[in-house]
């Protein structure tokens, strides 16, 4: 029973290895440097810059809404900064999906796989219902008015929308054919309205610092007083809820930190440019490239058009619905509202296929590794793209945007979001201190130790650093390293061995449980821990005392010396800290968010534990392991990682 149990937990801990062997990739790799910029900048800068800046400076931030965005870009970055390192070592398409498989295991890549599928299912479906909405406002309701009144659909449990909305569906059916017809035709109509929203921003931002006025950054309860008193002599005066202080943070400290976590969510999108990695020219440099440059760039234009926006007029006179059309309005410049329009609507347009661009090549990666349905792994042989998985899933949106009510829905975007930047700043953790290169492969492993073992057997070794004649290091003190609490701070060896790998590995488990664990702690009880309980105080001290022993420990092992084009900086303390504040903005949602999405986990589950575990094609190499260990046979070396000092100093290749 023991034994069966084991090997049912290695079987979901059983870890992808990349084959370097030169297989042609089956996408077509057409894709540039800028072509990825402008698609992480067009999914990124997305509706959330036409309408988020105004109700985020209206009910939490008011003019430091600009703090706000700089906050949410910098958490945004250390995710990006994880992406890009992943870009660099892992040509292949799959995003987060792949990078949990090759560092954490085959359920924790099912998982990944699954949310993200969620979260671009979801983000298609409602971004083309916004688009939908926006065109209707400018055609004065004439499109739902006229649903609404021949098709409506009125079901108790609010699951369903008021009437079905046609429009998004053919609009997604439209964009899917896009899709499959080919990349390059997808990129190109991306860079077009990417480049129309960028301009329309620019004017905005232009105007702004134009017609503004500085002072409305430092208003005072007079000028409140004042508003009301012209505006609506009934209205009673709500200076707490919409006047706040006044000046530049009007509701202090607590409301910029909260408009913070309000706009991380307008930088997610960017983690689409790292499922490219099979279609770009050159993936080791464009995509690292590709997302900071994304990331900067939306910073600048979410932070250009919140300065712009609160300058205009004064942030408690904001429309949380159109903000920027209202602002021209108030400076005398009312026929802009309909260049603001243009943009608003080029802007969806590319989230929408920002959304939709990446979720067949996260189905398809999962087909092809046999853990969904291999059919859909199937490529057109054309147009080089993954069409049924394309087709299919653009099916699922188009209906979903067709029938649900998907405001109850959106939340569950972010757990998929997240959960994926926490996993792959937790696989860059992990692999900075593992002793091979990602596309060594376990085949290497047995080499080393065959070799090894038969030197020992020879009596040729003295348990120190050796070369063999193929150039291949083999380390016999390694194979015989026995762990010792002495280890956890004082290694052994100043290059990772196995051992030392091993120890990072558990403690990075280890202090992400004692995080999760932290951020219940802050999000449910933090007016406790604000007004100094000593309990709570207590637990969050002790939390955070263990969380740091285990930096500490991981801090102490030695780090890798692969080569890499691009490298997070500041190990461990970045990768931990996206961990941190990931987990903590998951704490942040309702339960009614987290029981939708343990149902669609139970779903998950079903289809892995009941096909994928047996199908996956991890399983089938170890249930037939001599059918994919060629190399072993011969002795011959099969080193295709990156080139590290420990090569210079035993005379490697």
């Amino acid at each position: 029973m023991a034994s069966k149990l084991a090997r049912f937990g290695k079987s979901l801990l059983r870890r992808r290895a990349l084959n370097d062997s030169g297989e042609e990739s089956r996408f077509a790799r057409c894709l540039s440097t800028l072509d990825l910029v402008a698609l992480g900048v067009g999914s990124t800068l997305g509706a959330g810059v036409y309408v988020l800046a105004g109700e985020v400076a209206r009910e939490k931030a008011g003019p430091a809404i600009v703090l706000c965005f700089l906050i949410a870009a910098l958490s945004s970055m250390l995710a990006g900064l994880c992406y890009a390192e992943f870009g660099a070592r892992v040509p292949k398409t799959g995003s987060a999906y792949l990078y949990s498989y090759v560092t954490v295991g085959e359920i924790w890549a099912f998982i990944t796989g699954w949310n993200l599928i969620l979260s671009y299912v979801i983000g298609t479906a409602s971004v083309a219902r916004a688009w939908s909405s926006t065109f209707d406002n400018l055609v004065e309701q004439k499109i739902s008015g006229f649903f609404k009144s021949s098709m409506a659909m009125k079901v108790p449990g609010g699951v369903l929308a008021e009437y079905p909305d046609l429009f998004a569906l053919i609009l997604i059916l439209l964009l899917t054919g896009l899709l499959a017809f080919g990349v390059s035709e997808s990129a190109l109509v991306n860079k077009i309205f990417t480049g129309v929203n960028l301009v329309v921003l620019g004017f905005v931002i232009i105007s702004g610092f134009v017609k503004g006025d500085v002072t409305n950054w430092n208003l005072t309860e007079e000028d409140y007083v004042a508003f009301i008193n012209q505006t609506n002599t009934s209205r009673t005066l709500q200076v707490e809820k919409e006047f706040g202080a006044g000046g530049f943070a009007p509701f202090g400290l607590t409301g910029v930190l909260s408009g913070a976590a309000t706009c991380f969510y307008a930088f997610v999108g960017f983690d689409c440019i790292a499922t490219t990695s099979e279609e770009a020219k050159n993936p080791m440099r464009s995509i690292p490239i590709g997302i900071v440059a994304s990331l900067l760039i939306c910073f600048f234009a979410y932070f250009g058009v919140s300065a712009a926006l609160t300058m205009m007029m004064p942030y408690y006179e904001l429309n949380v619905q159109s903000p920027l059309p209202e602002a021209f309005t108030h400076v005398g410049w009312a026929p802009a509202r309909y260049i603001v329009a243009v943009g608003s609507l080029c802007a969806l347009s590319t989230s929408l296929l920002g959304s939709m661009f990446p979720m067949p090549r996260v189905i398809y990666a999962m087909a092809e590794d046999g853990l969904l349905f291999r059919v859909l792994s199937r490529m057109n042989a054309r147009t080089k793209t993954p069409a049924l998985a394309t087709v299919a899933s653009g099916i699922v949106a188009a209906l979903m945007a067709f029938l649900f009510d998907l405001g109850a829905l959106v939340d569950l975007m972010s757990i998929g979001t997240l959960l994926a930047y926490s996993l792959v700043a937790i696989c860059v953790l992990i692999l900075r201190y593992q002793p091979s290169a990602l596309n060594a492969s376990s085949q290497m492993e047995k080499l080393v130790e065959l070799v090894e073992g038969e030197k020992v057997a020879a009596g040729g070794g003295d348990g120190g650093d050796s070369g063999d004649e193929y150039g291949v290091e083999t380390e016999a003190r390694p194979l015989q390293e026995t762990f010792s609490v002495r280890m956890l701070l004082r290694p052994t060896r100043n290059i990772p061995t196995k051992l030392s790998g091993n120890i990072v590995y558990v403690t990075t488990a280890v202090i992400s449980v004692l995080v999760t664990v932290l951020c219940i702690i802050l999000a449910n009880w933090l007016e406790e821990i604000l007004s100094g309980h000593a309990g709570v105080l207590v637990a969050v001290v002790v939390f955070l005392l263990l969380c740091g022993v285990c930096v500490v420990v991981i801090w102490r092992q030695p780090e890798s010396k692969e080569a890499l084009t691009f490298k997070v900086p500041l190990l461990p303390w970045l990768p931990l800290f996206s961990v941190f504040v990931n987990i903590y903005l998951m704490m942040q949602l309702d339960l009614s968010t987290w029981i939708r999405f343990s149902v669609w986990m139970i779903i998950g589950f079903a289809i892995y534990f009941f096909y994928g575990i047996k199908n996956s094609n991890e399983a089938a190499k170890r249930s037939s392991p001599r059918k994919y260990e060629p190399a072993l046979q011969s002795k011959a070396p099969i080193y295709t990682g990156a080139r590290d000092d420990s090569d210079a100093e035993v005379g490697g290749p």
